[in-house]
């Protein structure tokens, strides 16, 4: 981990953020900029300090799997030179079905999509580039395409791919693409590297999920970069990183989006809401801050009340409920709201390794990683973390010896986390996390306070693995799917005790 060089400050909202260098600041700024991304590690009361940063307790695999050879999470050296690592690792999962070129920059992105429409006909979606231009390999050679890929899952061994949506925002919606399950819209806001300038289409895929119906294409989205829907598919979220702001966006009529309301100077990232859309859970790269004399502070969960927006009320205002922040922390991805009995978490995970560091230290061995979080946040005003979901690639103590593995230092193959998921709201009893070098894992949260690793995935490429996306759930099926930056989308089975966890 690295030096700490900040102070507390407590806020008149009664939040703690730790103030650092306006020059360390302006490095982070800067490098945000090419990146898409920055991270903070601060403190506060509520944090994970008493948790451990190992390696959750690892999954019992079946006979006939092929499970890891080395540390939980880890592709060796030695696994590339055998030639083993090309077989791929699994345990309590099986390869079903698979979409686009094997080793092949631009098969896949950040999100993947489940939806079935009123025929009954399932199809998902899925990004294809993590930037503009990765994914004219796929063009070129027959692979994926340009653009958001729709496929016909209607046999999953035999994903059937029956358009490509090459709209503006389609083309890059960097991490914004979402379905909404209610209305049957799927949208997202084009994003570039500076997180702009906010092109928002709507699609309409109810009555046929394989030729999704473009409705809108507007600047409505105001910047773009991540995104929220509510449950009830009338407001659209858009999240400017780069541009601080977050945009609410009338869906009400798909044809003719309207802004609601803009509010300015955040940097937030995954936006999620309730059930009755009134309460967004923001995972907060950081806020720019004046006071404490730096650009960036308290990167971590926010929690907002938006009810003003949802009830649609003149000259709304958006209130912060509270603010949490973890010790072992890089950048807050996404909060995903969950129920466990009584009782409301979020599953938040951090995504890549912590950048405030100087550039020497960028996803090297000191990098803190953040890894994934289960959150109470039954009361909103005093969120806790209550568990991590770590690999042992993440354990600070053993970072040394993993960055000599294959793609171990490239930020986009790294043993870091970026996606996680759940198959329902109501007390799931398993998560799966993209965690990008070790490809998809599999937790079991039926106890939130001790989570287990069930089961994986890992299909990695000559230069490692690069799962990014947010996976998607075919529960009725036990599958999961995901994509791989260089290896496509997989439609994986779940086998044994991690299929048992299914609802």
């Amino acid at each position: 981990m690295g030096v700490d060089m900040g102070v507390d400050m407590v806020h008149d909202d009664g939040t703690v953020r730790r103030s650092r260098s306006a020059v360390r600041r302006l490095l982070v700024a800067t490098l945000a900029a090419a990146l898409m991304a920055t991270g903070a590690v601060v403190a506060a009361g509520s944090s994970q300090a008493d948790l451990s940063l190992s390696g959750v307790p690892k999954a019992s695999c079946a006979a006939g799997d092929l499970p890891e050879t080395a540390a939980q999470g880890r592709v060796p050296a030695a696994d590339y030179a055998s030639g083993r690592a090309r077989q791929g690792y699994r345990c309590n999962t099986v390869q079903v079905g698979h979409h686009g070129r094997r080793s092949q920059l631009g098969s896949g992105g950040y999100k993947v999509q489940r939806y079935t429409d009123a025929t009954g006909r399932t199809c998902a979606y899925y990004d294809s580039a993590l930037m503009v231009g990765l994914n004219l390999p796929g063009l070129l050679t027959g692979g994926a395409g340009l653009g958001v890929v729709v496929l016909d899952m209607t046999d999953p061994a035999k994903p059937v791919r029956t358009a490509n949506l090459v709209t503006p925002a389609m083309l890059q919606p960097h991490e914004s693409l979402l379905v909404n399950e209610e209305r049957g819209l799927l949208a997202a806001v084009m994003g570039t590297l500076a997180t702009a300038p906010g092109v928002l289409d709507v699609y309409d895929i109810s009555q046929d999920c394989r030729k999704p119906r473009l409705r809108s294409t507007t600047l409505s989205g105001v910047m773009g970069h991540e995104s929220g829907f509510s449950p009830d598919g009338r407001t659209f979220w858009t999240a400017g990183a780069a541009g601080f702001t977050l945009t609410a966006v009338d869906l009400t009529e798909p044809r003719r989006p309207r802004i609601l309301h803009t509010k300015t100077g955040v940097v937030y990232h995954g936006l999620r809401l309730s059930d009755d859309g009134r309460t967004m859970y923001v995972a907060n790269i950081g806020s720019p801050s004046v006071l404490t004399g730096g650009l960036l502070d308290g990167a971590g969960l926010d929690i907002l009340d938006v009810s003003d927006i949802q009830d649609r009320r003149p000259k709304p205002v958006i209130r912060t409920l509270s603010r949490l922040t973890w010790e072992e922390s890089s950048i807050p991805q996404v909060a995903e709201p969950f129920t466990s009995g009584s009782r409301q978490y979020v599953l938040e995970i951090d995504e890549f390794s912590d950048l405030f560091g100087d550039f020497t230290r960028i996803n090297s061995p000191k990098s803190p990683v953040g890894a994934a979080r289960i959150i109470d946040v039954t009361d909103p005003r005093a969120p806790v973390v209550v568990s991590n979901l770590r690999l042992e690639v993440h354990d600070p103590l053993v970072r040394g010896d993993v960055m000599a593995d294959p793609g171990a230092r490239l930020i986009v193959r790294s043993y870091t986390g970026h996606y996680c998921s759940l198959p329902t709201r109501d007390d799931p009893k398993i998560a799966g996390c993209s965690m990008i070098g070790s490809g998809l894992r599999l937790f079991d949260i039926s106890d939130v306070t001790r989570p287990r690793e069930v089961g994986y995935f890992n299909q990695p490429g000559p230069n490692g693995a690069a799962a990014l996306s947010q996976p998607a759930w075919d529960v009725d099926r036990a599958q999961v799917w995901y994509t791989d930056m260089d290896e496509g989308f997989f439609a994986v089975g779940l086998r044994g005790p991690a299929a048992a966890l299914l609802p």
